[in-house]
């Protein structure tokens, strides 16, 4: 058994959790302020948390709760306004924007809920435009996007547009673009928001398949309950705050 400091406005309660696997994600003491003038909002209030190899996180809380900003500095598209973030052994607290872009091609997939497809652009090209910034050469891009496209199912749609597409599709899109560069964790916002019930189910199932099958490390935000049980552990924000952090007792030891 080990132990997380999970932070409360008036105590600090080590909550235990089964783990195995060294941790990818180490935040420590994480605090985030916004300054908006004569208002600072404080936005993470003290966050400790690791996250080990090849598990499978739910990250919930209402609108304001935090997640959202805790995605972001996890996803390194933010950075804390103090405390300690190491990504797969790498301290990132401190990156310059240019160094967080370098670090988020290198290790970290998005999935988010709008898709993000480049309309007027085949699958295809879609999943190839993280190799270009990488500069990946053309053959080992192709072999990457066959393999993507594989994997996620659908790989007769190398020339379709995402217009062309089903909403499920276009999401299967945006995973094999995510996965393309081989991060180390990837990172999904809300992935079946603008999915019907019969398609979020298919893609839950698919990328818990893959955190399952393929050992990858998966972090997700989400505020529906039956989404969150998919994952192996689920995590709850308040108020800038972690207030639980459970093991999924559900999904824990299957697959």
């Amino acid at each position: 058994m080990s132990q997380v400091s999970v932070s409360s406005s008036s105590t600090v309660t080590p909550v235990q959790v089964n783990r195995k696997g060294s941790p990818v994600i180490c935040l420590h003491d994480i605090r985030r302020v916004y300054d908006l003038g004569e208002v600072q909002v404080q936005a993470l209030k003290g966050v400790s948390l690791e996250i080990p190899k090849g598990q499978f996180v739910a990250l919930m809380g209402t609108s304001g709760s935090g997640k959202s900003t805790m995605l972001n500095i996890i996803g390194c598209l933010d950075r804390p306004t103090s405390g300690v973030y190491q990504l797969d052994g790498v301290d990132v607290s401190t990156f310059s924007p240019s160094q967080r872009a370098d670090i988020r091609n290198q290790k970290i997939g998005f999935i988010f809920q709008s898709f993000n497809l480049l309309p007027r652009t085949s699958v295809w090209e879609n999943v190839e435009a993280p190799m270009l910034y990488s500069g990946v050469p053309k053959a080992e891009r192709a072999r990457r996007i066959e393999a993507a496209l594989k994997v996620v199912g659908i790989p007769e749609k190398t020339k379709a547009l995402p217009n062309q597409l089903s909403g499920g599709q276009q999401q299967r899109v945006a995973v094999a673009r995510a996965l393309v560069n081989e991060p180390a964790i990837l990172l999904a916002d809300e992935p079946t928001g603008n999915l019907d019930s019969t398609t979020s189910e298919e893609i839950m199932r698919f990328l818990q398949n893959l955190n399952r099958e393929k050992g990858l490390t998966l972090v997700m935000v989400t505020h529906e309950h039956d989404i969150a049980a998919y994952a192996t552990r689920i995590l709850h924000m308040k108020d800038g705050y972690l207030t639980t952090d459970e093991m999924n007792p559900s999904v824990v030891g299957q697959g």
